[in-house]
């Protein structure tokens, strides 16, 4: 029988395996995530990093891309959450290099 803590460490592998799958995308424009955690209710806690992190598209990038990605290859995940995604009506946020 494994623990919670062994459950939650072969989840964050095969999290972080689907990740792999579309890292390439995300570099590709400059980002890319980190997870930070999962936590009781099986939700996914990321950091979106480089152009990720102020790009008026993060939030569609993380739920059409992101979480569609690790919710068909880990169905046991219910939901991912970025704790840095940027509004598209943030004065700050800007497109990666490549979209402009």
């Amino acid at each position: 029988m494994r623990t919670m803590q062994e459950d939650n460490v072969r989840l964050i592998d095969q999290v972080e395996t689907a990740l792999d799958q579309i890292r390439p995308y995300l570099e590709a424009d400059g980002g890319n995530v980190k997870v930070l955690e999962i936590d009781n209710e099986n939700v996914v806690k990321l950091e979106l990093l480089g152009a990720c992190g102020s790009c008026p598209m993060s939030t569609m990038t993380l739920k059409a891309g992101v979480e569609e990605a690790i919710k068909k290859a880990v169905p046991e995940i219910n939901g991912v959450e970025a704790i840095n995604v940027t509004s598209p009506d943030d004065p700050n946020a800007r497109m990666p290099g490549a979209l402009v």
